[in-house]
């Protein structure tokens, strides 16, 4: 089997995959981090607390797989927010608006039925990688 990317990352710091997929893959100049939720990490069960508190870690989980790859949030351009609550989505902006700066990364929200686990909320990211080293 042909393998189009160049190289996968991962981290403990961020859950591991609870399936057969890599955290991250890089295909050029691009990183796609594959959906996070709400899980601890050490766990490997969803935080307890409110929902701001699981959209906190959501994004920590995306964050330190960011850094795996050896980058940041800022360079995040595209995330895709998956909700079992629209009602939830304001709560969701005021959270990123506390962990991105403008420009903004381009995003969508879709509601969906159920995630993974019972989550509440999962994120999926693509980072632009031009400047780190493969």
């Amino acid at each position: 089997m042909t393998m189009y990317f160049r190289e996968s990352y991962h981290t403990d710091a961020a859950p591991q995959a609870i399936g057969p997929y890599s955290q991250a893959v890089r295909a050029g100049e691009t990183i796609y981090i594959s959906g996070q939720i709400p899980l601890d990490p050490n766990t490997m069960e969803l935080v307890a607390g409110d929902f701001r508190g699981q959209v906190e870690q959501v994004i920590t989980n995306i964050e330190a797989v960011c850094g795996a790859a050896g980058g940041t949030l800022c360079q995040v351009v595209k995330l895709n927010v998956y909700l079992t609550d629209l009602a939830k989505f304001e709560m969701v902006n005021e959270v990123l608006d506390e962990y991105f700066l403008e420009p903004y990364p381009a995003r969508a929200a879709v509601g969906v039925a159920q995630l993974p686990k019972g989550a509440e909320v999962e994120m999926e990211a693509v980072m632009h990688a031009a400047d780190l080293e493969s």
